[in-house]
């Protein structure tokens, strides 16, 4: 007589052929943006054409509002767009990661830590950048990173410390506890291994998240200031004329969609899937 029995849960690979798919836009576009400002046909402060120029000549999508060339901006200002929502996401993830572990192993640290983050999320993400990056000695990109790692970390840690409560309670954490295991080994050598996916999930997330709060915080002209080339900066910048010249709005619009979109899609290819293998029993 045989009899279904269910297994731990396995790790299922994803088609490698579907991963790199996946992953290669994100890959390209990121490449291109690190690569911009050497690909940029024209110095992104000269001049090229007469202001709102229509696509043509020197100018393949025209020109902004004092005439130089979009597309060379367009390629230079997406490096450090990309560049500080990497930063913001990674560290978003580390301090998530290790404040919802240690609230998973210590209940008492994890009370504060809720709380915290309850008041936290009470402020609206607008209000967050202008009072952190406008109070910011200084202002300029740190500010905006402060700002979006402040604004990020509250729903990061209520996502960590609930896929860390269930691993937290399981029975050989508790064993190397009262093995003696230090409070620190507990969190990086024995729960956080387990909660890969849910990272890798939760840094694409932030990544998208950081890239809508800098993208914000330089139309609101917080973080980069003319005449840098920056994505949100060109959208705020030639705004008043996208009847002129739509490329000059549209085309940084789009690349911030397609990263935000991108690096997402990558993230969650990158994510193990996870199930119970099934097999039988005589």
């Amino acid at each position: 007589m045989t009899a279904l029995q269910a297994a731990p849960r396995t790790v299922r690979r994803r088609p490698r052929r579907g991963v790199v798919l996946r992953v290669l836009p994100a890959l390209v576009l990121i490449a291109v943006a690190v690569a911009g400002p050497w690909l940029a046909p024209h110095a992104i402060d000269t001049p090229v054409a007469a202001p709102y120029a229509e696509p043509g000549g020197k100018a393949v999508l025209g020109g902004d509002q004092l005439g130089r060339d979009v597309l060379s901006r367009l390629l230079a200002g997406g490096r450090e767009l990309i560049g500080t929502s990497l930063l913001v996401a990674a560290l978003v993830t580390v301090t998530a990661a290790l404040l919802g572990v240690l609230g998973a192993l210590r209940p008492a640290v994890g009370r504060v830590v809720e709380r915290a983050a309850d008041v936290l999320m009470l402020l609206p993400a607008v209000l967050g950048i202008l009072l952190i990056a406008l109070s910011w000695p200084g202002g300029g990109r740190f500010a905006v990173i402060a700002a979006a790692v402040v604004m990020g970390v509250p729903y990061a840690v209520r996502l960590v410390a609930g896929a860390a409560a269930p691993v937290a309670a399981a029975g050989y954490i508790e064993a190397a506890a009262v093995g003696g295991e230090r409070l620190w080994h507990l969190v990086v050598r024995e729960v956080l291994p387990n909660l890969r996916a849910t990272l890798l999930a939760l840094f694409g997330l932030r990544f998208v998240a950081a890239v809508y709060i800098v993208a914000t915080a330089g139309f609101l002209q917080v973080g980069p200031q003319p005449p840098a080339a920056d994505w949100a900066l060109m959208i705020r910048e030639n705004s008043g004329g996208i009847v002129l010249n739509p490329w000059a709005v549209l085309a940084p619009s789009i690349a911030i969609g397609l990263l935000a979109m991108s690096v997402n899609l990558a993230a969650s290819a990158l994510v193990p899937q996870t199930g119970r293998k099934v097999g039988t029993a005589l």
